[in-house]
């Protein structure tokens, strides 16, 4: 089901703010609480840190809410996540993993009411990955970014790093007091956009070492230090393989 709307969208009555949930996380269902009542599942991106534990909220009457292009991106991947976490975790860890698909697409915005709870949610243009969504909660006014946002651990480029620049602006515009990032600590928005946009300007310009003296020698080259939480969690100049050969891939020719 897709839905594209300015109105508010009420979800059944049932269906309780107090049972919102967002992001299910890493942990297999084995490893958490049985969920007896209904939830509302809002899901930021496809990544398997962020939708393996959506089995333990899969209750009669859920509803799981994620970008229009989040089941393509499940249904091609979703297999060979789970079978390279098999590889590392083992069989006793993931037999209960399942790769739950979103019930209720975003295409654009859509508001939901939950009953004395407004969230907007957005569906973004392609950045950290092709099915991105945030959630701002018009009530207490936390927004939750997913990973659009990395506080203290290196960002990954999964989508397009044109992309993620493009919109950095427009993310930074929601009415939010503070912000939820993907990976690091609840922070003061949009203040914590600081390191975010420093990070892809450094991929584009395929400068890995740029300004960081500590991660970097003198001639460019990169030393033994390439953990980012000895850098206090900030450096936003190491550019990781991953995100260098999508975003050299993306720009090659420019």
């Amino acid at each position: 089901m897709s839905a594209l709307s300015s109105a508010p969208m009420r979800l059944p009555s049932s269906i309780p703010a107090a049972a919102c949930v967002k992001e299910e996380g890493f942990s297999p269902p084995s490893e958490r609480e049985p969920i007896s009542r209904s939830v509302t599942s809002l899901t930021t991106h496809g990544h398997p840190d962020h939708v393996f534990g959506n089995a333990a909220f899969a209750s009669e009457g859920s509803a799981f809410v994620g970008h229009k292009n989040l089941p393509e991106a499940l249904r091609t991947r979703g297999p060979f996540y789970l079978e390279a976490f098999r590889k590392i975790m083992g069989d006793s860890l993931i037999d209960d993993v399942r790769i739950v698909p979103p019930t209720l697409l975003v295409d654009g915005t859509l508001e939901l009411d939950l009953g004395g709870r407004r969230l907007l949610l957005q569906a973004w243009p392609t950045a950290h990955s092709d099915n991105d969504l945030t959630v701002l909660d018009r009530t207490r006014r936390p927004c939750f970014a997913g990973d659009l946002l990395f506080l203290g651990h290196i960002p990954v480029v999964d989508g397009s790093i044109r992309g993620w620049l493009r919109i950095l602006d427009d993310l930074g515009r929601p009415p939010a007091e503070r912000v939820v990032p993907g990976h690091g600590p609840v922070s003061e928005w949009p203040a914590a956009l600081a390191d975010q946009r420093r990070y892809p300007r450094n991929a584009r310009r395929r400068r890995p070492g740029a300004g960081c003296e500590r991660c970097h020698d003198q001639n460019g080259g990169p030393t033994r230090l390439q953990n980012p939480n000895e850098h206090g969690g900030n450096c936003s100049t190491i550019i990781t393989p991953v995100t260098q050969t999508a975003a050299f891939s993306e720009i090659e020719w420019e």
